[in-house]
């Protein structure tokens, strides 16, 4: 046992993957090494044996033990500062605040988190929105480059342990605005199909495939071009990597300019219809600092904006979709 640490887990670290809190506090430990001494017992939570990506809680050790000299590890380029022009147009983009959270309105074409290919992204810039002498706000939930709308960040670590949970618990309930090509059967109705990542398609998600996670959508047509192309609200009750454009591709309406899913029945032609996503997150309702329930809105961007006034749609004439749907309020 010499050498043998038992270290407590923090307030603030009830939130994070056991993987994760040892890449916070043993930086140089590599991620194959620590799955090694998982797998021998070395390393255990409370004296019981886990895995890497178990969510720890605050209050609970953490048994370390002797791990020797860290090899050095190679120096990661620094993020690119924060342009003045990039950080004026972030703090405008802020719908809301409190004290736990900043709610922004994510344009198209902005990656949340960054990649070996990516080095302009939101999560480089949020040094921005930090108040003087504040902490970095902290991302709790993800959108996909190309979708726009309401995206929640924590203002401080207690706050991100908080809604991190939350997410994870699927609380928050959430509203989808997309265009799709073509109009559903049905009015409204219930998208109940497993997703599953298909080998060898560059990480693409199937649908129906035996053994895919379990992923629901509720969808409603608020309004239609006959069947060119239809207005839809959605509703996500699981949170599936590209959930919402798999399951409009699965009922036969992709989602316009969703070439990965649609391929080239995806893009609508016209003039004043960009070939970009059409797919928006227009709306969030979660709990706020002082545990009132908030509705954070978006507006469209740019692009589907055009194409509603293109189409004809009335962005004021939403009504209430799943108004009757308590299924989303008990999820």
């Amino acid at each position: 046992m010499t050498g043998v640490r038992s270290i407590r887990v923090a307030s603030d670290e009830g939130h994070l993957r056991l993987d994760r809190w040892f890449r916070r506090h043993y930086p140089g430990l590599s991620h194959g090494h620590l799955e090694k001494l998982l797998r021998t017992g070395q390393v255990r939570v409370d004296g019981t044996r886990i895995k890497a990506g178990h969510r720890l809680k605050a209050g609970q050790r953490v048994r370390v033990p002797p791990l020797g000299p860290a090899p050095p590890r190679p120096a990661k380029p620094a993020p690119p500062p924060v342009s003045a022009a990039d950080a004026k147009r972030l703090r405008a983009s802020v719908l809301y605040r409190d004290a736990d959270i900043i709610a922004i309105d994510k344009p198209p074409g902005l990656a949340v988190q960054g990649g070996s290919k990516t080095r302009r992204h939101l999560d480089a810039m949020l040094d921005a929105l930090a108040e003087p002498g504040g902490e970095r706000p902290r991302l709790v939930h993800r959108l996909d480059r190309d979708t726009s709308g309401v995206l929640v960040l924590a203002r401080g670590a207690a706050a991100a342990a908080r809604l991190a949970a939350a997410f994870r618990g699927r609380t928050p309930r959430k509203l989808y605005w997309a265009l799709v090509v073509g109009r559903p059967r049905e009015h409204e109705g219930r998208i109940a199909l497993p997703l599953a990542k298909r080998a060898g398609v560059r990480g693409e998600r199937a649908t129906g495939d035996a053994g895919g996670k379990p992923a629901v959508t509720l969808y409603e047509v608020i309004d239609s071009v006959g069947d060119r192309a239809a207005w839809l609200a959605l509703a996500p009750l699981t949170g599936r990597t590209h959930q919402l454009r798999a399951h409009c591709a699965a009922l036969g309406t992709p989602i316009a300019g969703d070439g990965k899913y649609g391929g080239a029945a995806a893009f609508l032609s016209g003039e004043g219809i960009a070939r970009a996503l059409h797919l928006h997150a227009r709306a969030i309702e979660l709990a706020g600092a002082d545990g009132a329930i908030v509705c954070i809105v978006a507006p469209l961007p740019p692009h589907m904006r055009e194409t509603w006034r293109v189409l004809g749609f009335d962005p004021d004439r939403d009504g209430e979709p799943f108004a009757d749907a308590g299924e989303q309020g008990a999820r």
